[in-house]
């Protein structure tokens, strides 16, 4: 499972919106920002055991996530802030959303494994730009070695998240206390995945 190399199939869950708002000359920054508020909210109803609305509004979220680089990109509105700080809002998002259910539903630890698992999972793309270099960057989007290595990325989390919101919500077995730790165990098998795949293929390269 990589949703996020099925980006395709996602878009037509957020195109309609992305083209509303790129109709309504909406700035895409406002569209990313809207998305890190709803987002902080979703994690504050989780915290205080109220899932169906934190589902509600993480998916949201994660609509208007998608829906503003498709803004920028029609309405030629594409900034390198833009890309800085539509990656932040992601990072603040999943923070929140994972710690505040590892919180509720589970422990400090669970909280603290999720949240560091997900950081990392995500933040090995630019270490790998940084320190391995990249193919090229085609409309703002940067073509990476590690696009379609490991299974469990932000879009996966969030869909796992939603789905255990429901069972929790409607009391049925496997909730949320049970979610957060698939999550997190997902999200780590992952990250070996991501890290296996670099040491295997730049492992024995020396300066």
């Amino acid at each position: 499972m990589n949703l996020t190399s099925k980006r395709e199939y996602l878009k037509k869950v957020y195109a309609p919106v992305g083209m509303a708002a790129a109709r309504f000359q909406i700035p895409p920054n406002l569209i990313t920002l809207a998305s890190l508020i709803l987002g902080s909210v979703s994690a504050y109803f989780f915290y205080h055991h109220k899932p169906f609305a934190g589902a509600v509004l993480l998916a949201i979220s994660g609509i208007l996530d998608l829906a503003d680089g498709m803004v920028a990109r029609l309405n030629d509105k594409a900034s390198k802030f833009g890309a800085v700080f539509d990656w932040i809002a992601d990072k603040w998002v999943d923070g929140l959303v994972l710690g505040s259910i590892g919180l509720a539903y589970s422990s400090p630890f669970i909280a603290l494994l999720a949240v560091t698992s997900s950081m990392l999972h995500s933040f090995i793309k630019p270490v790998v730009y940084a320190e391995i270099g990249y193919s090229e960057r085609i409309k703002g989007k940067i073509e990476d070695p590690l696009e379609n290595t490991g299974f469990f990325g932000r879009p996966e989390t969030h869909i796992a998240i939603l789905v255990f919101s429901l069972f929790e919500f409607m009391k049925l077995p496997f909730g949320l206390s049970f979610g957060i730790k698939v999550i997190t165990f997902l999200t780590l098998l992952s990250l070996m995945m991501r890290i296996n795949y670099l040491f295997k293929r730049y492992g024995r390269e020396y300066e």
